[in-house]
């Protein structure tokens, strides 16, 4: 039999780490080595114990998720992080992914599908709650042209390009020599063209139709 997927538990709430923790106990493929109140002491686990998968609240004291991801990533880029969230923000999901992210899944998922998301991550799969992802798709496909990217410029193509990459506004300004402000408009072009309302929308959209 195989090693059991080794994983660890953060949330700055007690009573909803213990209630991860035991809704995942009866998995025996599964197995939490570890649990942590805050982003800080996730990455002191995390470098101890090498878990195969870490689940992570978005929204915690401190660091708060997406700072823990980016260093959870750079510390133990073998470890795979799961964001588990109640928020179900586009741009908080772009966000994760861009800070190493695999998986994002919305609180109130049931142990099995948790347990599911855990193996297919471990195994190298992305995964969106389906609630999210089907909003994010309904709002791409309503009502859109054949190539919806037809009317952007070259310019606007590119940046669309670094958006989907995870970069910030100042990253893409320092790779192509623009001003943040530059890229801030160039960025309101783009969603008004496309007809979207972020910019996760946006990049979701571009990969489409790639």
């Amino acid at each position: 039999m195989s090693e059991p997927i080794r994983i660890l538990v953060v949330d700055d709430h007690p009573l909803f780490r213990e209630g991860v923790i035991h809704s995942l106990a009866p998995e025996s493929d599964l197995a939490v080595v570890g649990q942590a109140a805050s982003g800080e002491e996730a990455l002191r686990l995390a470098r101890d114990l090498l878990p195969d998968v870490v689940l992570l609240d978005v929204t915690m004291p401190g660091w708060g998720g997406l700072l823990t991801a980016e260093k959870l990533a750079t510390a133990c880029p073998a470890t795979k992080v799961v964001m588990l969230t109640v928020v179900d923000d586009e741009d908080k999901l772009l966000a994760a992914f861009a800070a190493g992210a695999r998986g994002y899944v919305l609180k109130g998922v049931s142990a099995r599908e948790l347990a599911g998301v855990v193996r297919g991550v471990d195994r190298g799969e992305v995964y969106v709650s389906p609630s999210l992802a089907a909003g994010i798709l309904v709002a791409l496909t309503h009502g859109r042209p054949a190539d919806p990217l037809g009317e952007l410029t070259d310019k606007e193509r590119d940046i669309l390009k670094l958006v989907g990459e995870g970069l910030t506004n100042r990253e893409i300004g320092e790779r192509i020599h623009l001003s943040e402000k530059t890229i801030k408009h160039y960025i309101t072009n783009i969603l008004q063209k496309l007809q979207v309302r972020s910019r996760v929308q946006a990049a979701l959209l571009a990969a489409r139709h790639k």
